[in-house]
């Protein structure tokens, strides 16, 4: 980032990348550090935020520059910065929040998973439980409807799931029996979400979970998206790869 520059970013782009990256203004006030460049600002943006949103953030600007292509000269480096990443990603609460993405350009879906993640980001995340839920079954639907599945209104989250692994092992997605047999225990874990979402969150007039049970329920629920993110990012490749259109038959 010499000369207050990052990658190749102009000041727009900058501004959008982040904004899709992490859903925050990198051009804030806030961020005014010193001469209020690019790298500079990046450089606030690390002090100030949470590590789960700058581990996300620079996970984001890694995959950018490996697209632009890394020099041998740069791989180590490259590879420190990965590994720095990773870092951040497993001393924040919920590792894998930066999952609760919007996968649609519903405006809707973004706000619900700011209020999503901002649960954690105020270390309270009994509250974010309803949210949670609702984000991961609007999640799924959109998944599913994207892969051709049946999404009716009355349709519960683990239906929802169950389907879609089932798609998932007939196009020849799932390699392993061991990571099918985890999905599957997945469904049953999460047909029990409905009754927290119902009983312990703040969608009714409920006493909320206690904070130990509301982070396990977080991570497990963030864990399970961010498998299926990296999973669909790698059909995604395959199918760039192979521009023929995909179809049931295909065996990945």
């Amino acid at each position: 980032m010499g000369g207050g520059y990052v990658l190749d970013f102009s000041n727009r782009n900058f501004d959008e990348f982040v904004l899709d990256s992490v859903d925050m203004n990198i051009y804030d006030a806030k961020y005014d550090n010193a001469s209020g460049s690019k790298a500079n600002r990046l450089r606030a943006f690390w002090t100030l935020e949470p590590n789960h949103v700058v581990s996300k953030l620079l996970s984001d600007l890694l995959q950018c520059a490996r697209e632009h292509g890394v020099s041998p000269g740069d791989e180590e480096r490259f590879n420190a910065c990965s590994r720095a990443v990773e870092r951040l990603k497993q001393s924040a609460p919920v590792a894998d929040l930066g999952a609760i993405s919007p996968i649609s350009d519903e405006k809707e879906f973004a706000v619900l998973a700011r209020s999503v993640r901002q649960a954690i980001e105020r270390n309270e995340p009994a509250e974010g439980l309803d949210r949670l839920h609702t984000f991961s079954l609007r999640y799924f639907r959109t998944l599913c409807e994207r892969r051709g599945i049946t999404t009716e209104k009355e349709k519960p989250l683990h239906s929802l799931i169950g389907e879609y692994i089932k798609h998932l092992k007939k196009i020849g997605a799932i390699e392993s029996e061991m990571t099918e047999r985890i999905l599957k225990s997945s469904i049953s874990t999460l047909e029990a979400f409905n009754h927290v979402r119902n009983d312990h969150s703040l969608a009714h007039d409920n006493d909320v979970l206690n904070y130990d049970e509301s982070l396990l329920i977080y991570n497990h629920v963030c864990s399970a998206i961010g498998f299926v993110e990296a999973l669909e990012k790698r059909l995604s490749a395959l199918a760039k790869a192979h521009p023929d259109p995909l179809d049931d038959d295909i065996q990945f």
